[in-house]
């Protein structure tokens, strides 16, 4: 593999992982208290 490909695939990567981590620590700091939660019964 040459240089711009290891480093696209670097970027690529940097990109997904962060993107998860951000998602998991927005659920974490948002996480609704139960009297949000409604069911359809």
């Amino acid at each position: 593999m040459n240089a711009e490909a290891v480093i696209m695939m670097i970027v690529a990567m940097v990109v997904l992982w962060g993107g998860l981590g951000l998602a998991i620590l927005n659920l974490m700091r948002h996480d609704p208290g139960p009297e949000e939660f409604r069911r359809d019964l």
